[in-house]
């Protein structure tokens, strides 16, 4: 029968015993194979490990123990050597060949030299021959296991400095920033793989180079003490901007200069310990470069875009204030002249709104080119609105040097200009300011430049002007008239005349003329000619038209009511306010608040309104005729020189302009544009109405031509309503 483990090997040796060695990696008792073909010995064996905590597995022979091996991790394998089928030497072969780490002790009764060498030679740990002391068996084991554990410890330490080094240098050469170590005299010693990327240096082109190989040699000096920096903390260098060039044979394609790239450091000294507390050794620098190209690009565009329009891609407004300053004040220390233009494109908004705005901007790029190409090199031109430049000549000598260029701006315009295939011709209106003759302030050139410039637009466009003092009291006088009228219609200062029509043949009144008239307070009387330019500059016919219809009509309910039902009332009307969308329908309403049927109503238009959109035109007064109310030609004669439009539109009356009127000298003299008019109104059904009549002899002309109304301060002046009610009630003249 088997003994137990205690009495087998005897008490005396079981108090020196040290216990268990554990899996330091998994906290488990070491798993220990035992191969031995004797029975009692392997279970012995088994019996004493498991008495001291260690996890064992028993095998009768090499093919058992293979299988076990295959099966289960083993961490050490006590073997015999004399086994069948397979012996311990031949299955040292097969396990270092498929299990080479696993540990092997030999316990075997065959000790010769021979066989302890061959499997000493075979890696195994320690040979111990039968029979054994168990103490030194256990002691054995604990020692391979201990070296187990140490090996494993310090594999998986060293795999973890491993992994380390790898996600450091990951880290590092997958930086998007440039990393880079510096020795004390400024020679790199390390830098990140970034550096190929960025500069197309490779890291073993720099190592052992100094880095002002790699600064650009305007930024030298600024590098000098923030690339090699020595100083740490809160005085070390802080986003120090610079740039680095690029290796000789770098892709071309960087941003502002191809062959450098700028960036923004960050960097360090890096002090070693001396052994002395107070004292540290210099040993190199630590630096983070950040491409910054993207930045500065966007920086570039934003700041562009601050300071040119981007359509023409000309300067805008502020540059050009601030060139114009600049040469200002260069102007004051040479004594030089500089002239300032104020150029407004003619005509535009009508090629916009034929064309369209996209047409419009081409025409406004073609045109930014033609007058840049006129230009000099130090002169500036400007876009400062939708269709208007200013245009910056410093240096000039005189009047001469100014007309010499703006008379080239204006040749270079006269060819025609193409858009979309449609042939377009532009002309400008140029207003000119000298300094220091026109003004030595920024703020007086471009008024009085612009000032000049609409002197043009108001005598014809297409030219330019100088600036004159003369031109300033018109533009003040302007500005006056315009915040005046804003004041005189909440003040009412606007009055309502009327002017009679008469039937020559009977003498009667046949109609009233309603006339716009202003009472200054300070000024007086200000004549129609004079303010209603202003009115339709500034936007104010419109509100000032309707409201001397709506004036207009209330008398004339007035007049009818009181016996003169065939009056009509004749009312001037303005391109403007025909354009307006609902002008018809304000018409409509006037007349239905006053209780005036169509009839008694006639709009004066021009000819020149009849051409500024002649489909809309046609459109509106079709609808205003077809309400009975009748239209009439205004200044007929003078205006769009052909006829055709006579026939085409719902016209029911002509007024012969005064101009022809006051030919009329003498009974006997010839009025053939008179007589023409007239004989072709009888013709086409339209009444005439001659305007202008001042002499009797002008009125029986008129008469005798068979011309049959006529006004004119010959039958009455223009009067206020209190005056013209008195005249209806004479009836005739």
């Amino acid at each position: 029968m088997m003994k137990s483990t205690e009495s087998w090997l005897g008490s005396d040796f079981l108090p020196q015993l040290t216990g268990r060695t554990t899996n330091s990696a998994q906290n488990e008792p070491a798993r220990i194979l035992v191969v031995d073909d004797e029975v009692r010995m392997r279970e012995s064996v088994r019996d004493l490990l498991q008495a001291y905590g260690h996890s064992s597995i028993i095998a009768a022979n090499g093919h058992i123990a293979l299988d076990i091996l295959r099966e289960k991790p083993i961490e050490l394998v006590l073997l015999d050597l004399n086994m069948p089928e397979i012996s311990g030497l031949e299955f040292l072969e097969l396990l270092k060949a498929d299990f080479p780490g696993i540990d092997v002790v030999i316990v075997s009764g065959e000790a010769t030299f021979a066989n302890a060498t061959e499997a000493l030679r075979h890696g195994v740990h320690d040979f111990l021959r039968k029979p054994y002391n168990p103490v030194e068996l256990l002691g054995i084991i604990e020692n391979v296991l201990k070296k187990r554990n140490l090996e494993r410890d310090f594999k998986q330490v060293h795999q973890r400095l491993e992994a380390s080094e790898y996600r450091y240098r990951f880290i590092v050469d997958n930086s998007p920033d440039i990393i880079y170590m510096l020795d004390e005299a400024g020679y790199f010693c390390f830098v990140n793989d970034r550096i190929s990327q960025l500069l197309d240096y490779q890291k073993d082109d720099l190592i052992g180079h100094h880095y002002s190989e790699v600064v650009h040699e305007e930024d030298i000096e600024k590098a000098k003490y923030a690339f090699a920096e020595r100083r740490t903390g809160d005085r070390a260098s802080r986003n120090v901007e610079f740039r680095l060039r690029c290796r000789d044979n770098a892709q071309p394609s960087r941003y502002f200069e191809s062959r450098s790239v700028s960036i923004e450091l960050n960097s360090m000294g890096i002090y070693r310990d001396t052994g002395n507390n107070s004292e540290k050794c210099y040993v190199g620098t630590y630096g983070v470069a950040r491409d910054i190209s993207e930045r500065k690009r966007a920086e570039e565009i934003i700041n562009f875009q601050l300071y040119h329009d981007l359509l023409t891609q000309l300067p805008n407004r502020a540059l050009l204030r601030d060139r114009l300053g600049l040469a200002i004040s260069q102007a004051k220390r040479s004594s030089s002249q500089l002239a300032l233009m104020y150029l407004d494109m003619d005509r535009f908004k009508v090629i916009n709104d034929s064309l369209g705005h996209v047409a419009g901007d081409q025409l406004l790029q073609t045109v930014a080119n033609r007058l840049r190409n006129s230009l000099r090199d130090s002169d500036t031109l400007a876009r400062v609105g939708g269709d208007e430049f200013n245009l910056l000549v410093p240096e000039v000598s005189g009047r001469v040097d100014a007309i010499r260029l703006v008379e080239k701006v204006l040749d270079n315009l006269k060819a025609p200009i193409f858009i979309d295939g449609v042939e377009v011709f532009v002309s400008f209106s140029i207003g000119i300011a000298l300094f220091p003759d026109d003004g030595e302030t920024m703020d007086t050139l471009i008024k009085h430049a612009d000032i000049a410039m609409y002197h043009v637009k108001r005598h014809g466009k297409d030219g330019y002007e100088f600036f004159s003092n003369s031109m300033k009291a018109t533009a003040d006088q302007h500005l006056s008239l315009d915040t005046g009228l804003r004041r005189a219609i909440d003040e009412e200062q606007l009055q309502v005349y009327f002017q009679p029509q008469i039937d020559l043949q009977s003498g009667i009144v046949s109609g009233m003329e309603a006339l716009l008239r202003w009472k200054h307070p300070e000024a007086g009387n200000i004549s129609p000619t004079e303010f209603i330019p202003v009115a339709e500059e500034n936007g104010l016919i419109n509100e000032i038209g309707m409201w001397v219809l709506d004036a207009g009509c209330a008398e004339l309910s007035k007049w009818r009511k009181a016996g003169h039902d065939q009056l009509k009332l004749a009312v001037n009307v303005s391109s403007k306010q025909l354009a307006q969308a609902d002008f018809e329908h304000q018409v409509f309403n006037t007349l239905t608040k006053h209780g005036i049927p169509g009839s008694a109503l006639e709009l004066e238009i021009t000819e020149n309104v009849l051409i500024q959109d002649m489909d809309q035109v046609i459109n509106k007064l079709r609808q205003l005729h077809a309400a009975g109310i009748c239209i009439a030609v205004d200044d007929f004669g003078i205006g769009y020189s052909s006829l055709g439009y006579l026939q085409s539109l719902p016209l029911s009356t002509l007024k012969i302009d005064r101009s022809f009127v006051s030919g009329i000298r003498a009974t006997s003299s010839r009025n053939s544009i008179v007589t023409a008019i007239i004989a072709m109104a009888k013709e086409l059904g339209l009444g005439i109405i001659a305007e202008g009549v001042e002499t009797e002899i002008q009125h029986q002309q008129l008469k005798r031509l068979g011309c049959p109304h006529a006004q004119g301060f010959l039958f009455s002046r223009p009067m206020p309503k209190e005056q013209a009610g008195l005249f209806l009630k004479k009836g005739y003249l």
